[in-house]
Order: structure tokens, then C-alpha cells, then sequence
């Protein structure tokens, strides 16, 4: 069975006139590249995905093996996806 899953809404850059932040407001320097989302499922099945919902998980075997050996089998605090 095919696991179901959703993605969070993206957060996108937004261009500004002026680049003074209100009080209590922060920003993050947009660097050129690439951001997805990495979600290991019960069973082990690794899943890295654009933010439009592509699935690039072959595109990077480093980052599918690395997740296989470095994070939890049920995913953070053993919570089974």
C-alpha cells in the first residue's frame, strides 16, 4: 500500500520595497538552489520532494542513504508514518 501524504504549503519569497523589518519580524537571505522535503515512512521508504511535489529521492542517493542510517526506523520519537 502506497502511504498517502500531503505537503505543507510552501514558504516562498516575497519581494519588498524596503528591507527594515517591523519589530519582532525575520528574514533569511535567499540562497540559489534547491529545497525539498525528506519524509522517511514505516517500512523505510524514503521520500525527498520539491516543494512543488516532484519526487527527486533518486536525484540524491547520498541524502536517501544518509537518511536511512541516520534517522529513527518510525521517524522522530518513534511516531510510525
Amino acid at each position: 500500500m502506497t502511504p498517502t501524504w500531503s505537503l505543507p504549503e510552501p514558504m516562498l519569497t516575497v519581494a519588498v520595497d524596503n528591507p527594515t523589518l517591523h519589530t519582532g519580524g525575520a528574514a533569511e537571505p535567499k540562497w540559489d538552489g534547491l529545497r525539498a522535503q525528506l519524509a522517511v515512512y514505516a517500512g523505510r521508504r524514503v521520500l525527498l520532494r520539491s516543494r512543488r511535489g516532484t519526487d527527486m529521492t533518486a536525484a540524491f542517493p547520498e541524502i536517501n542513504a544518509a537518511a536511512h542510517t541516520q534517522l529513527p526506523a518510525n521517524g522522530p520519537g518513534g511516531v510510525r508514518r
